[in-house]
C-alpha cells in the first residue's frame, strides 16, 4: 500500500501502459482521477477496481489538448479533495514517417498531445502542489527519445522535449519540493506498439536483450515507486525501463 494517503490523476488510462498503472496504483491504495477521452469507457473499470482494492476510482473525461477541459479537471480534484500529490502524464501519440514525409500536420498532432499538453498539465498541478509544498509529477517519455530511431523523428523529438521538460521542471520545482521524473519505457507490448506490423516487431525484438516485450506491469511498477514515498530525494531522473533494448 505505498500509495495510501495519496490522490493521483492519470492520463490516457483506458488501455496499455494507462491502464496497468491505474490498476497498480489502485493496488497500492490511492484515490485516482482516471482520464481517457471518451465518456464511460472508465466506468466499469473504475468500479470493479475500486471494490477489488477498497478505493476510489473516479474517471474524468476529457481530451488532454483541450485546455478548458483541463481546467475544469483540476478545479473538481480542488473543489472534492483539495489535494493532488501525483500527476502521471501517460497519454500520447506516435505518428511514424521518414522525414521526406513528414508535415505539419504530422508534427501539430505529435506535439500538441505530447509535449503542449503535458505542459498545461504539469502548469495546474504546480497550483495545487505547490499550496502543499509537496507532490511527484511523473512523465511518460522513450527510449526513442533519448537515443533516436530512424523514421520515428517527429515522435523522437516529442520525447526528447518531454525529457528536456523534466530536467529543467525539477530544478525548477525542488525548492517547493515537487519531483518531476520521467520513465523511458523500451518496446512494450501495448496496442500502439503492435500497430508498427508483425515483421517490424520481429526486428525490434531481435535488439532486446531480454529477448522480449517488456509488459505494461513494469512501467506501472516503476510509476509506483516513483510516486511513492520512497523516492522521496529523486528528481530530475530519466528511469529507463527497456530490458537492455539497442536502438
Amino acid at each position: 500500500m505505498l500509495l495510501r494517503g495519496k490522490t493521483a490523476l492519470i492520463t490516457g488510462c483506458n488501455r496499455g501502459i494507462g491502464r496497468a498503472i491505474l490498476e497498480k496504483y489502485a493496488e497500492h491504495g490511492a484515490v485516482i482521477y482516471a482520464n481517457a477521452r471518451c465518456p464511460h469507457s472508465l466506468d466499469v473499470l473504475a468500479g470493479e477496481l475500486g471494490e477489488k482494492y477498497n478505493t476510489e476510482i473516479i474517471p474524468v473525461y476529457f481530451n488532454v489538448t483541450d485546455k478548458e477541459a483541463v481546467k475544469q479537471c483540476y478545479l473538481r480534484i480542488r473543489q472534492e479533495r483539495n489535494q493532488l500529490d501525483v500527476l502521471v502524464n501517460n497519454a500520447g501519440i506516435m505518428r511514424d514517417a521518414l522525414i521526406g514525409m513528414v508535415d505539419d500536420k504530422i508534427i501539430e498532432d505529435v506535439f500538441s498531445v505530447n509535449v503542449y499538453a503535458v505542459i498545461t498539465m504539469i502548469q495546474y498541478a504546480v497550483r495545487i502542489m505547490s499550496r502543499q509544498n509537496k507532490g511527484s509529477i511523473i512523465n511518460l517519455a522513450s527510449i526513442v527519445g533519448e537515443m533516436g530511431n530512424p523514421g520515428q523523428t517527429v515522435y523522437a523529438a516529442s520525447k526528447g522535449a518531454v525529457i528536456a521538460l523534466t530536467k529543467t521542471l525539477a530544478k525548477e520545482l525542488c525548492s517547493r519540493h515537487i519531483r518531476v521524473n520521467a520513465i523511458a519505457p523500451g518496446m512494450i507490448d501495448t496496442d500502439m506498439f503492435r500497430s508498427i506490423g508483425e515483421a517490424r516487431m520481429k526486428e525490434s525484438i531481435a535488439r532486446i536483450g531480454y529477448g522480449r516485450l517488456g509488459y505494461p506491469d513494469e512501467i506501472a511498477d516503476a510509476a509506483v515507486f516513483l510516486a511513492s514515498d520512497m523516492a522521496a530525494y529523486i528528481t530530475g531522473q530519466i528511469v529507463g525501463v527497456n530490458g537492455s533494448t539497442i536502438i
